[in-house]
């Protein structure tokens, strides 16, 4: 019982949840999460837990590896250059991004020609996200060009995105009485959410 997929079913339907944002590498325990919904349903012959629907937004729904454009991003690659952290100071970013794997071909000109290049897809993929944008736009201003364009405009984009989130990140570490209030105030609004629902599981299989 003590497994991720596991874990994560219940701190979705230990609050009623009805739609969860995932990415796409994440609907497969979103999978699990209303089997087991449906199952506790229909062994004890109740209509209770909601079976949650995946919400997968934008392009980069899966982010795959700057090393690797076949495998997905990870924090446990053993290359710390195959991935962007939120935590990574400018020049890090920068160093990550020109590093990326590419290749010598030039940029395609449409979206077909890019699944044969996994990693210039991927690139493109994240900048479309930053820049909030279809894919097939975000091509229109590199078609035909060299990767250093791309990486250069990828890493000053990922630099203006990521560098006020990294700032908040550090501003809470270095408060930790902050960061403990507002622990401890998302504990006691979860758990006046969980304790109702959890409440009448008890109820339900008979613990009470």
């Amino acid at each position: 019982l003590y497994s991720y997929p596991v874990f994560m079913a219940a701190d979705i339907l230990l609050y009623d949840a009805t739609h969860v944002p995932v990415g796409d590498d994440q609907k497969q325990h979103l999978e699990l999460s209303r089997d087991i919904a449906q199952k506790f349903n229909n062994d004890f012959k109740v209509d209770f837990f909601p079976l949650p629907e995946p919400l997968i937004y934008g392009n980069a729904t899966r982010v795959m590896s700057l090393r690797d454009g076949t495998k997905k991003m990870s924090k446990s690659d053993a290359s710390e250059f195959s991935r962007i952290l939120l935590t990574d100071s400018d020049d890090d970013i920068n160093s990550k991004i020109k590093k990326a794997k590419s290749d010598s071909d030039l940029i395609p000109d449409n979206k077909d020609q890019l699944q044969n290049k996994p990693e210039c897809l991927n690139l493109l993929n994240i900048l479309s996200a930053c820049l909030n944008e279809s894919i097939e736009k975000t091509l229109v201003g590199y078609a035909g060009k060299e990767y250093s364009k791309l990486k250069n405009d990828l890493a000053d984009k990922l630099i203006q995105v990521i560098g006020p989130i990294r700032i908040e990140i550090l501003n809470l570490l270095n408060n930790k009485d902050e960061l403990n209030k507002i622990l401890g105030m998302g504990k006691e609004k979860a758990s006046t959410i969980a304790s109702p629902i959890l409440k009448e599981v008890y109820k339900i299989v008979g613990f009470r």
